[in-house]
């Protein structure tokens, strides 16, 4: 078998490894976005109006990253599965501007406070549950005093999937004043800064 140049050797070994995602810089506090693969993302991305539609906060532990989300519960997540979850390992990394290490590790203990509890079905703004949005901006009022995202009606959101599944969980009156912080309003935060995509 004919042996490669040098230059066309390394050139086959690149693009090899081109085919594994790339992988970020973590810190303490970052928002990881992704893409998920649950049965109500397509309803909840439409509703929405972005990709984007599950959302969790990085925190670095000695034995490596974990992701706090509200999913089922709220769960410490390795971040290795939690990239692998998502539809084609896509995730979006941001980053708040002009926050301390001390002040983004109280971010992650706040929201390491709540582990345990269950997944907010109703999207309430209690603290007997959480969903995913909810989670990472109590997070940073409560462990930075930084407010992000912004609050929507039900009822100003596109419901034509996601209606269907309020129905289901509130009955024939859905309460579509109440108000809601969705993964998108955290996107389009100009208090936060891209760190990765990919």
């Amino acid at each position: 078998m004919p042996r490669l140049p040098p230059a066309l050797y390394l050139l086959s070994l690149a693009v090899g490894v081109s085919h594994a995602p790339q992988e970020p810089a973590l810190e303490d506090g970052d928002i990881v976005f992704q893409m998920s693969a649950s049965a109500q993302s397509g309803a909840i991305s439409e509703a929405q109006g972005s990709d984007w539609t599950h959302v969790g906060l990085v925190e670095q532990a000695p034995d490596g990253p974990y992701v706090v989300e509200a999913e089922a519960t709220v769960v410490r997540t390795p971040w290795a599965r939690f990239r692998a979850r998502g539809r084609g390992h896509a995730v979006l990394v941001l980053r708040a501007r002009g926050l301390d290490q001390p002040t983004r590790a109280a971010v992650v203990a706040a929201a390491r406070r709540e582990l345990g509890k269950p997944y907010d079905v109703k999207f309430g703004w209690g603290d007997d549950a959480f969903y995913c949005s909810e989670l990472v901006v109590k997070a940073y009022q409560r462990g930075a005093g930084v407010t992000l995202g912004s609050m929507v009606p039900l009822r100003e959101l596109d419901l034509r999937q996601l209606g269907p599944a309020l129905h289901a969980r509130f009955g024939p009156s859905p309460p579509l004043d109440q108000p809601v912080v969705t993964p998108a309003s955290l996107v389009g935060d100009p208090a936060l800064e891209q760190a990765f995509r990919g």
